[in-house]
């Protein structure tokens, strides 16, 4: 099928084979440079589930232990056959998806196979699971030791109780220690079928030899997908703060609104593109309150926000490095309740402008078009939709999102006390 969104001037076209793999293409005429991504609907939040009539409830960590597998082949690893052709590969793993991607300005088709076949073979035994358990565990012990990485998680421990969101996407040193060569091979059996994965090319290839070639490398079609489990729900956040302290010199902090999940039949990609709307009119770089916030040295250059979705959750994030955590707090708080109050027409029309301009740039940059499109494949959707969805919004709509981030949680990365630094000096001599 071929799609031309016309308001972007962009043509995408996406076919489902026979097994249940949707493929997205973006073509880019001109372009010098591929860029593919295979990536499985399988990320950290998917702990528990039901699959070939048996409950599992997964340690933490499953989905990323499973990325970091996959690249060993029998006959060798996949990274160094990439390497043999000039392409930059690499992976990465989410709260809500688990991918696969390369870049190459030539020898496309030789990749791509490189691709299908180490992401449908897996290969594992005791003794490279035991070899790869020391290396994330190094990885661990250095997250830990990030306080960007450290706040991060620290809010969605306070914004949720249950929701394995919460939970670290990498997991921890107990918990790999519980994976074995027969649970990946189970999750790699029930999450990286055909039917729970998408692939998507952003460049200049020919669209129905792509079809062909996927065709040909990728397994039949799969038995039923698994029924997943996230938790009972609860309407108010687990704590209002959540502090760690470590070796910094300035606090760090994180400041998350609780959403409403998507409702049934919602757009996942309109849902998307109004948070991101929100969080800009609040406190982007145009906004009245980020110029306050930054005279009154509240935040740096470094301040940053967000807008996720997650099965059955939502969060708006903002925040970074600051003088006074809980004045930065107040402050986003009370901005929060003004514009659920009404949101003016200016900084509506210009906030809108400048991310209608934002999607259009991602259109030009491969490696974040594959990323939204797969985000948005999972759903039904296409992320050159955009433009259609941001023609509809207004601003009694932005109004009645912000009405809905009533419950926050502020997560903290406050420096070591004098006690704590002088215990911390001493171990290290």
């Amino acid at each position: 099928m071929r799609l031309h969104f016309d308001r972007v001037h962009e043509t995408v076209h996406t076919r489902t084979l026979a097994n249940g793999l949707r493929i997205s293409y973006l073509e880019k005429p001109g372009f010098s440079k591929c860029f593919a991504m295979l990536a499985t609907d399988f990320g950290s939040c998917d702990a528990c589930f039901t699959a070939e009539g048996r409950r599992w409830q997964l340690p933490a960590g499953v989905a990323h232990f499973l990325e970091h597998k996959m690249f060993e082949d029998e006959d060798g690893n996949a990274l160094q056959k990439f390497g043999a052709t000039g392409a930059s590969p690499n992976a990465f793993t989410s709260r809500t998806m688990t991918a696969y991607h390369f870049s190459c300005t030539e020898r496309f088709w030789e990749n791509l196979e490189i691709l299908l076949k180490f992401v449908f073979t897996p290969y594992f035994t005791e003794e490279n699971v035991a070899k790869e358990r020391g290396i994330i565990a190094q990885e661990i012990g250095m997250l830990d030791d990030t306080p960007g990485w450290r706040v991060y998680g620290g809010l969605y421990e306070g914004l949720y109780r249950e929701h394995p969101v919460r939970i670290s996407i990498a997991g921890s040193c107990e918990s790999i220690a519980e994976i074995t060569p027969e649970l990946l091979y189970a999750c790699h059996r029930t999450f990286y079928s055909p039917s729970n994965m998408a692939l998507a090319i952003c460049g200049t290839v020919d669209f129905d030899r792509l079809c062909e070639v996927a065709e040909r490398l990728t397994p039949p079609a799969s038995p039923e997908p698994p029924q997943r489990d996230y938790g009972i729900r609860s309407a108010a956040v687990y704590q209002r703060e959540v502090v760690h302290r470590m070796q910094v010199s300035q606090p760090q902090a994180l400041l998350g609104f609780r959403d409403t999940p998507l409702a049934e039949g919602e757009s996942w990609l309109r849902r998307l593109l109004l948070g991101d709307l929100c969080r800009r009119l609040l406190s982007g770089p145009a906004s009245p309150l980020y110029a306050r916030l930054f005279e009154q040295r509240l935040i740096t250059q470094g301040y940053s926000s967000e807008y996720s979705i997650f099965p059955e959750a939502a969060a708006a994030i903002f925040g970074g490095e600051t003088r006074d955590p809980h004045a930065l707090r107040a402050a986003l708080e009370d901005e929060v309740r003004r514009c659920a109050e009404g949101v003016s027409e200016e900084s509506f029309v210009r906030t809108l402008r400048a991310l209608h301009g934002n999607c259009l740039r991602v259109c030009d940059d491969p490696a974040t078009y594959v990323r939204r499109e797969l985000s948005a494949l999972f759903r039904g959707e296409h992320y050159a939709a955009f433009a259609e969805y941001l023609d509809g919004f207004t601003q009694e709509e932005a109004s009645a999102c912000f009405a809905r981030w009533t419950e926050s949680s502020q997560s903290l990365v406050l420096p070591l006390s004098a006690d704590e630094s002088s215990s911390t000096k001493g171990n290290a001599q």
